[in-house]
């Protein structure tokens, strides 16, 4: 399913956990892994420093640097490294983002990862309420392949998935999340959970609903799942279908937890809108820096409409 895999990483204490997803990926599927570190920023001009992504510091990116900081990475995943066949570890300098999307299309990256968050001091109050211009967010948002963002240690991954959850909001772009999610759980044996949390606050006029009201949007949108998704799925039957009011961030990320979610898989943005002009949406914004299991962020069909 997965032929090369880009590891997006820092370099640092913050990327373990996505460092451990993605060289397990790269045994499941006998892929080509990249791990792949933006080292600096340039400076303004014609200036030969850098910023070092790490430090802070200005550094002279000469090729002695470069090396050492490959090495560098070496000696970090050096216990990983020890069972991988096909890791090609390599450092660029430039502007992360633009240089890790530059890698991709390059290669013709099947799946990036890379943590929620790539500096320390991101942690805490500030991150939970904006991750806005962020590396993660605007990879996230340019990627022409599925990106799985990991918050958090990921006990099972790949290797033991049973249980991958699918939320939509009914959106085109929540459709290619749906391809992404239905054949990785028929490639993994994992159940599919398929659901949606509709905001019953108020309707379009701004009228609080009422519950006969409330009952009928739940009718509505497990038919439209039934006639979206389901109709798909030929003789696949290893599936759950919910619908629940709330909070949509909050309701999904409660169903993961309840089903012991190994995979969340949504779409990068909510409205229907030209994908390169899209920002992460609020709600996959919240799961992101709140689930206990890696989530997925689909933007376009072009990695995921012939798997």
């Amino acid at each position: 399913m997965f032929n090369k895999i880009l590891f997006a990483t820092t370099a640092s204490p913050t990327c373990d956990n996505a460092a451990k997803v993605a060289f397990d990926l790269e045994l499941k599927w006998d892929a080509r892994l990249y791990v792949y570190h933006v080292l600096g920023i340039p400076s303004r001009g014609y200036s030969p420093f850098i910023t070092d992504a790490r430090t802070g510091e200005l550094e002279t990116p000469d090729p002695d640097y470069v090396d050492w900081v490959i090495e560098e990475m070496k000696n970090t995943y050096d216990v990983l490294l020890r069972d991988t066949e096909d890791v090609a570890i390599e450092a660029a300098v430039g502007v992360p983002y633009r240089e890790i999307l530059r890698k991709a299309r390059k290669e013709d990256i099947d799946l990036i990862i890379m943590g929620a968050h790539t500096r320390q001091e991101d942690v805490g109050a500030t991150r939970y309420r904006s991750i806005a211009g962020s590396t993660m967010q605007k990879v996230a948002k340019a990627a022409r392949c599925p990106v799985v963002i990991i918050s958090r240690p990921c006990t099972t991954c790949w290797k033991l998935f049973s249980n991958i959850v699918f939320g939509t909001d009914f959106s085109k772009a929540a459709d290619y999340a749906y391809m992404f999610a239905y054949q990785l759980a028929k490639e993994v044996g994992a159940k599919l959970h398929l659901f949606h949390a509709c905001k019953i606050n108020t309707d379009e006029t701004g009228q609080v609903l009422g519950q006969t009201e409330i009952e009928k949007k739940i009718e509505r949108a497990k038919a439209e799942m039934q006639k979206r998704y389901v109709s798909k799925m030929s003789e696949y039957d290893n599936y759950s279908l919910e619908v629940r009011e709330g909070i949509p961030y909050v309701e999904i990320l409660k169903f993961a937890r309840e089903k012991t979610g190994d995979l969340i898989v949504m779409a990068h943005h909510t409205r229907e809108i030209d994908p390169e002009k899209a920002v992460l949406g609020s709600t996959v914004e919240q799961v992101v820096l709140r689930s206990a299991c890696p989530v997925a962020s689909v933007n376009h069909p072009d990695k995921v409409a012939d798997m």
